[in-house]
């Protein structure tokens, strides 16, 4: 009977250092403490003085919350290229900043202190609130793995910013750039304060639509208008708009053709209705209604002719005439 072989003493296998497994929920936090205990950024620093420069510039987060899947994806795409700058040579520096003002930590304060504080109360406790959300975020980024030099970062509420923002708007002021004027301001009455454009959310809304007719003053210019003697016998004439801000109706004052559409005059047994041609089906479709065009004509024809408001005959104060007329641009 022959002696069984060992056949691994005769398998030539590579002699490495790394292990048959990742273990990466382990071995991770090991790295990025080494990093940390052995001043990594640092080093890097030291090992590229003198080559060109690279400097990201980060737009900080907002300090007032964990992070989130958004915050890993934004600080890790951005490490990724600082860390490939340095790898091409460049002196590629990172420093870290964050957004210490704004409405989401004046949000957080009043949900954990409540409303109606006084404007140094509201201040002290969100300077204190972003220190401790910025010492949480700071560890969360470097569980990530981003290189950066987390020890000297900017934060917007330093005194030493607030100043320099001051000395940088007076200079704009000072070359003409700041002036008065008319603007809307997003205004929220929930929290009692103005909103940036980018902090507006906007939802999808159907709005209810109204359907308007003002009845012509003159039916011979209107019928002029469109290139006939005269209207059907009997027959009233109105113009359709359509709103869905019916409470500006009382207000109304002019009605507006475009110049570079063709509006037809269509004849229905509540009147002779002027419409956009293209629009003609679906109107009388939406109004219940049957007719045929009698003529059609471009908006530029149908300036300054006069149409009675729709309340003409409720009140006095609505005895007025709306001009109508295009827009020149």
């Amino acid at each position: 009977m022959t002696e069984p072989v060992d056949y691994r003493a005769t398998l030539n296998l590579p002699d490495t250092p790394f292990p048959m497994r990742g273990d990466l929920p382990k071995r991770e936090p090991g790295w990025v403490k080494d990093w940390n205990e052995e001043g990594l950024y640092a080093r890097l620093r030291v090992a590229r003085k003198g080559a060109p420069l690279f400097v990201l510039h980060d737009g900080p987060p907002y300090a007032n919350g964990k992070l989130h899947i958004g915050h890993a994806l934004n600080k890790v795409l951005k490490d990724m290229i600082v860390k490939s700058r340095q790898l091409a040579g460049f002196d590629a520096q990172y420093i870290p900043g964050w957004d210490c003002h704004g409405l989401p930590i004046e949000n957080a304060i009043e949900k954990l202190h409540g409303r109606n504080l006084s404007r140094d109360d509201m201040q002290a406790k969100s300077r204190a609130f972003a220190t401790e959300q910025i010492d949480q975020q700071r560890e969360d980024f470097k569980r990530l793995g981003v290189l950066g030099d987390w020890e000297r970062p900017y934060r917007t509420m330093d005194f030493a910013n607030e100043a320099g923002e001051i000395r940088a708007f007076k200079r704009v002021i000072e070359r003409g750039f700041v002036y008065r004027g008319l603007k809307p301001v997003y205004w929220c009455f929930d929290c009692g304060s103005s909103l940036a454009e980018f902090e507006i959310e906007y939802a999808d809304k159907k709005s209810d639509t109204l359907d308007v007719a003002f009845e012509t003053d003159d039916a011979s210019k209107l019928a002029a208008a469109f290139g006939l003697s005269a209207l059907p016998a009997g027959k009233s004439a109105f113009a359709v708009i359509w709103t869905t801000t019916s409470w500006t109706i009382p207000a109304n004052q002019a009605l507006n053709a475009h110049a570079e559409l063709v509006y037809a005059l269509v004849e229905t047994p509540m009147g002779c209705l002027v419409l956009a041609e293209s629009l003609v089906e679906k109107c009388l479709a939406r109004f219940g209604l049957e007719g045929s065009i009698l003529a059609t004509a471009p908006g530029t024809q149908l300036g300054g002719l006069n149409f009675r408001h729709p309340l003409y005959d409720v009140d006095t104060g609505y005895k007025r005439y709306l001009r109508s007329s295009w827009p020149t641009t």
